[in-house]
């Protein structure tokens, strides 16, 4: 684990500044159960301080004026500047959330210099702006950034979460307030510390770790222009709620309840490789992990028995230690939620085949052991619902259209994924499933592509030019001056 470490001030404006009230943050480690750090915890007094900075640099700055490719310069020394400390945030971070740290440092920090590369290679070519005819005149239709933003984002995965809003926001000339959750507040110094590097000009950036009270405070604060919010429905709800008393646009992205979905005619020596790394990654707290898995009835019994071999051949161990697969929740609170989940399960007649309680041989931390139920039915709670745990369903179906009934037959609609020897076959059911990404034979998320949801998964895209563009307002200038 890491040395016990302790920050003073608060990231406000572009400086780190002493915080308006004497409120802290202790970060707990999900291994030890001890405290690995303290910060100050931001209140109304700081958000206000870090809005008023963020409207002066976008009212009155520089950032939003300046040519994209200064943004740019700026932004590629912001993203060295992270990308030299890759190691030390990947163990922070697993130290911090409990993610095992080989996914760490590929699904963590590696995945947030991915979303800034990408960004900051598709910025040039950009059409920032284009010429029509409207009217009979030119019409110049131009994208401009749509102001002061505040990017609230949740602590499953906070840095990747963080650079998919902070990485088109700020190439698109925004301003930002970025919110990030108690249980990351040690890790959050360093995208501050790679801002000051990087000379990101004054008011561009703050970063305030603080409890869910004060998102919803941000989220309706008369001064924010654009939020972006990651989390779980109900949280999406209230900053919603929240952002609607001045009309401000949101995009929100969600929770997920992912189905893969076994075809009958399936290898799984090719399947169960593939699909393994997507159904509790992140010790299942990643909203697109594939927590229902769908088999043919024909099948069905060789999918469970094959699934539970794999699950028994899971490490649960130590984050830091790189043969460990499954790390603790985040969380006694988490750990307490997921265990009321697998309680419900047999309550609702689900059959346990592998895990369901805490690992034997760790005397610490908030570990549940990677669990697989069968004789799911879809209409049972642990398949309608999202655990955000290491906790997997195995669901029958009798044909494919009965296969495209269950997955869609659910809140959400994030990710899926459908398997089969027959790749014609697979992309015709795929295009039948109500999700914003579909993988066939495979899963995964790309950062040229979009990314979001359907139903209660959220609202907007995230990603590809679409994420980019979310930060952004389509004014149309009329030149009556020439035909």
């Amino acid at each position: 684990m890491t040395d016990f470490q302790t920050k003073d001030k608060l990231f406000i404006g572009g400086s780190f500044v002493a915080p308006a009230t004497d409120a802290t943050i202790e970060v707990v480690s999900p291994v030890t159960e001890q405290a690995i750090g303290r910060t100050p915890e931001a209140r109304p007094e700081d958000i206000d301080r870090a809005v008023a900075a963020a409207r002066t640099a976008f009212d009155e700055g520089p950032w939003p004026q300046i040519a994209v490719s200064e943004r740019i310069e700026v932004m590629r020394r912001f993203r060295d500047a992270y990308a030299a400390r890759m190691q030390e945030t990947a163990t922070l971070i697993a130290s911090e959330v409990g993610t095992p740290i080989s996914w760490s440092l590929r699904g963590q920090v590696g995945a947030s210099v991915g979303v800034l590369d990408y960004y900051l290679g598709m910025a040039p070519d950009f059409a920032w702006e284009r010429e029509e005819q409207g009217a009979g005149r030119p019409v110049l239709v131009r994208q401009e950034p749509v102001g002061v933003v505040a990017a609230i984002v949740a602590w499953n995965a906070p840095h990747f979460i963080s650079f998919s809003k902070l990485a088109p926001a700020l190439v698109a000339g925004c301003t930002v307030v970025l919110k990030v959750s108690p249980e990351n507040a040690l890790s959050s110094y360093i995208i501050a510390e790679a801002a000051v590097e990087a000379g990101l000009p004054e008011g561009v950036l703050s970063v305030l770790p603080t409890d869910r009270g004060p998102s919803a405070y941000l989220a309706q604060h008369p001064d924010i222009d654009k939020v972006a919010f990651t989390g779980s429905v109900a949280a999406g709800k209230a900053v919603m709620a929240a952002a609607a008393a001045n009309l401000t646009r949101v995009t929100l992205e969600l929770g997920g309840k992912s189905a893969a979905i076994i075809l009958e005619d399936a290898d799984l020596d090719i399947t169960l490789p593939a699909l393994m790394p997507h159904l509790i990654p992140n010790n299942g707290q990643v909203c697109i992990s594939m927590t229902r898995v769908l088999a043919p009835r024909s099948r069905y019994k060789e999918v469970v028995e094959r699934l539970a071999e794999q699950f028994r051949t899971m490490v649960v161990g130590d984050p830091l230690d790189p043969a460990t697969t499954v790390g603790p929740l985040v969380s006694e609170r988490q750990r307490d939620r997921v265990e009321g989940y697998i309680a419900k399960g047999l309550a609702e007649g689900a059959r346990l085949v592998v895990g369901g309680g805490r690992p034997a041989h760790r005397e610490s931390g908030w570990y549940v052991e990677p669990t697989l139920f069968a004789d799911v039915d879809n209409a049972m709670t642990i398949a309608q619902e999202e655990i955000f745990g290491p906790v997997v369903a195995v669901i029958p179906f009798e044909d494919e259209d009965d296969a495209v009934r269950i997955s869609n037959n659910s809140d959400y609609g994030l990710h899926g994924t459908v398997f089969s020897v027959d790749e014609q076959r697979a992309l015709a059911l795929a295009n039948h499933l109500r999700t914003g990404t579909v993988g066939v034979n495979g899963g995964g998320i790309a950062f040229n592509v979009p990314f979001g949801g359907y139903k209660k998964s959220g609202i907007g895209r995230e990603f590809g030019p679409e994420g980019l563009q979310a930060y952004l307002e389509s004014k149309a200038v009329f030149n009556w001056t020439r035909r």
